[in-house]
This record gives C-alpha cells, structure tokens and sequence, in this order.
C-alpha cells in the first residue's frame, strides 16, 4: 500500500475474453497451482484466500504476528519483505524463518518483494528484474516449498507514469524465474500502483498469463479509492472470471482517506460470490494507523476495520477455510 498520486476517473480499455490453454498444455504441476482460472493445491482441492497483509519486514521483532492473524480465522497471509534496493534485505534465513512460522501456523504463505513500488514515478523503487533476482538468491529456501508459498514478485511494480511499461517486464521476470527453475504459483501486481485504473493489465493479463509455461501464474489488483462504487469492482472482477484468467484482491482498504472512500462491502461480497481470494491491508504498523487492522499489534485490541475485516459480513471467520495440506 502507498499514497496514490494523481489519480483520475478513466474507463479501463475494452478486455476481450479468452480462454487459458488446455491443461495438457501445460507442464505438470507442483503444490499449489492454476486449474481452469482457479488456485488450487496440489491435490486438486479449490483454495480461496482469506488473509492479511503483514509488514514483516519493517517490523521483524513482530513475531507473534502470524500466529495472531491464525487465531482470527486467516488460511493465509502475504508478508512483506525486501530485496535489499530500498530497505534492509530480508535474509535467506530470515525468510526460511518466515516460512517454518507459516506452515507451523497453518498458513499459505505470500511472500512478496516491496521494494518495486511505483516504479518508473517513484525515484526509490527497484525494478522487477532485481526483485527476480532475489527471489534466485532464495531458490534453496524455497525449493521444496510449493504446497505452502506463492512468490509475488514484485509489489505495486509500476506507478503512474506509462503504465503500458508494465507488461514486458512482467514478462521478463516471470520466464526468469521459470528458467531459475521454479515451479510455484507466482503471483504478479498490476501498475497504476496496484490499482490498474487505466486497465493495461486487465488488458494484457492473457498476454502475460501466456508467457508463463507453467500457467501457474495469478494477477493481483490492490483495491483502494479507485474503487469505490460497485460497479468498477463488480467490471474489473467479472472480466478476469469471465476469462478464465485467475485474479484475486491482493490488498485493500476500506477506511476513507483524502482520496476517496474504498467500497469494501463490494469487494468482499464479490470476492465471496465469486469464490475469489481477498488479502486486507495490513495487521498493524501502519503510517496512517486507519489502516491498522490491529492496534499496536495487538490482536486484543482490532480497530473497527479490523473487526470488519475478521468479523463482519464475508469477512474471515465467515468465510476461511483451512489449506488441506
């Protein structure tokens, strides 16, 4: 999550439809994967993301963290971390850590890099090449791992500025670490920092679903103050259903901010209706505390968007269900 810059009511492009190659197309799987547009595990089971975000990375000493978000009703969680362009890299063992308190919490683990975002209109960010980069550094960590982690590349990995850039390294990363030899699901952000308001990755999704030789690949569109009515929810959503393209809410908000008020209420129902996985932004740590789930870290102490997000209608304890693995 980071503060939009100049965001404008623009009407995304036309997407046409297409339909994912055949599952014999496709090389076999491992762990958790892509069957006919949905996230499934290794057994076939149908797997729906019901999670939170976590700043693990700015905020390493959490480490009750995890088992907190478990306690609520979470089958999975995305953690933040570094590739070392922006903030302190998270080490090999730091990570393997990350992931032996997943697994020993019962959670599908969604290991992003942050320091992509807003790439190409914010100076500081780092590219999704370096980020693949890391993500080979850590292949010994996680080989072996498929069942239980999703790699999401790159966070927010493009800005405002051309997002039509987006596309070809996109491309680039996901062959990169398919050359690397990994067979997780990966998982890849749109541009317009996650919110894809001008529609390129709605747009190209097929393009870059193709790409991936695996087909083991899943967008993720982050749903902020450009989404605050039900039918640019309700459009975007559809589109990527309708193609059989696998999508889901990799974070969003709800509280009101100087940009606009998010429609949670949709996001989640749509999410429910449509089988889709939802990821909240974010536990705790917050510069703007209205997006801290839990105040101070503390899983006692749930803002009201936390209590929305854990307990009201379609929310986690509603709707979770536990990984079979």
């Amino acid at each position: 999550m980071v503060v939009l810059l100049g965001l404008l009511a623009v009407t995304p492009p036309a997407y046409a439809a297409h339909l994912a190659p055949p599952a014999a197309a496709r090389a076999a799987a491992t762990g958790l994967h892509i069957s006919d547009g949905r996230l499934v595990e290794g057994n076939g089971n149908d797997f729906v993301m019901r999670g939170v975000n976590h700043a693990h990375t700015w905020y390493p000493g959490q480490t009750q963290s995890l088992a907190d978000i478990k306690k609520l009703g979470a089958n999975s969680v995305r953690v933040v971390l570094s590739d070392g362009y922006r903030w302190s890299r998270n080490s090999a063992e730091d990570v393997a850590a990350v992931v032996a308190d997943c697994k020993a919490n019962r959670l599908i683990c969604v290991l992003e890099v942050h320091d992509t975002t807003g790439y190409g209109e914010d100076a500081a960010a780092g590219t999704l090449d370096h980020a693949a980069d890391y993500w080979i550094s850590l292949k010994d960590v996680l080989a072996g791992e498929e069942d239980y982690v999703v790699i999401n590349i790159g966070n927010e990995p493009w800005g405002n500025t051309d997002p039509a850039g987006w596309t070809a390294p996109t491309v680039a990363a996901v062959q990169k670490l398919r050359a690397a030899g990994f067979a997780h699901t990966i998982m890849v952000d749109a541009p317009n920092w996650g919110q894809d308001w001008q529609g390129v990755m709605k747009a190209n999704a097929q393009q870059v679903y193709d790409a991936d030789t695996t087909g083991n690949l899943i967008f993720s569109i982050h749903m902020y103050s450009v989404f605050d009515t039900a039918q640019e929810i309700t459009d975007y959503l559809d589109a990527f259903v309708d193609a059989r393209l696998p999508i889901l809410i990799g974070e969003f908000g709800g509280p009101a901010d100087q940009w606009g008020d998010p429609d949670e209420d949709t996001m989640m129902a749509t999410a429910e209706q449509l089988d889709l996985g939802y990821l909240a932004w974010s536990w705790s740590g917050n510069t703007d505390p209205v997006l801290d789930l839990a105040i101070g870290f503390d899983a006692t102490k749930l803002s009201s968007w936390g209590e929305r997000i854990f307990h009201g209608a379609d929310g986690i304890a509603e709707t979770s269900r536990e990984a079979t693995v």
